[in-house]
């Protein structure tokens, strides 16, 4: 207890207090001993991440709760209007530690898995894992599968990220400054919250087409500008041997 209470960076006394609240799954017990593992300190990031957010504790144990049941978060917080329609299709996938080692064999370290939960591509529930995409999962085990090391593909998955979110910031300061500049000013009416849905999810496909888009289009000029590069050494390459031939 002792040893994940200072991983966790907070007191014995603070981890029996939310043992008590069990807002932590209990450890595996042999004997007298408590054995805690990964799963715990992940569980309890995760409480810390949210008190910095400004949840109570009792908040978030309803949370973990509505999580471990099954139950929808956001209708659990109230966000049951269309202004919060998810604009992702991801699939959550529940795992078993031997399936997730399925997928990626020797790349399961806990560096790996410290990376993964931190990124937030991978949580804690109980035994198992959940994460939260099955399109993701797919593409970071097919890396895997081609070579790609998974520390490589974690660190690659960090930095779309941080441009996703960059991308994100944009369109939403495009839609409030252009489209919706009064929304922030007072309570919307039944009409206004209509109009401000209809606006949302007509921008929905326009901005996944315009980073599709701009996406496939840097692909061609960089493949194009890399496979130059390479044919223009080989003819080089072609041409200095000639030179050495004669």
């Amino acid at each position: 207890m002792a040893e994940l209470a200072r991983e966790a960076g907070i007191t014995v006394r603070t981890l029996r207090f939310y043992r008590e609240r069990k807002l932590i799954p209990a450890p595996r017990r042999e004997g007298r001993i408590a054995w805690y593992n990964e799963h715990h300190l992940a569980r309890l990031r995760t409480i810390g991440a949210l008190l910095e957010r400004g949840h109570t504790l009792g908040g978030i144990g309803e949370l973990l709760t509505a999580f471990e049941s099954g139950r929808d978060v956001g209708e659990l917080l109230g966000l049951d209007t269309p202004l919060v329609t998810p604009w992702s299709e991801e699939t959550p996938v529940r795992l078993t530690p031997e399936e997730l080692a399925d997928h990626f064999r020797d790349d399961v370290t806990p560096e790996n898995l410290t990376a993964s939960l931190d990124l937030g591509y991978l949580v804690v529930d109980g035994d198992e894992f959940v994460h939260i995409s099955r399109r993701l999962l797919d593409a970071s085990t097919e890396l895997v599968n081609k070579g790609v090391p998974l520390a490589a593909v974690l660190e690659a998955a960090r930095q779309v990220r941080a441009h996703a979110d960059a991308l994100a910031d944009l369109f939403t300061n495009l839609l409030l400054t252009h489209l919706l500049p009064d929304v922030r000013r007072h309570t919307p009416t039944p009409q206004e919250a209509d109009r401000i849905a209809e606006t949302v999810d007509k921008l929905r496909p326009l901005s996944k087409g315009v980073v599709e888009a701009e996406l496939s289009m840097a692909m061609d000029r960089r493949v194009r500008r890399e496979i130059e590069e390479w044919l223009g050494a080989c003819e080089d390459g072609a041409a200095e041997q000639g030179a050495d031939g004669e």
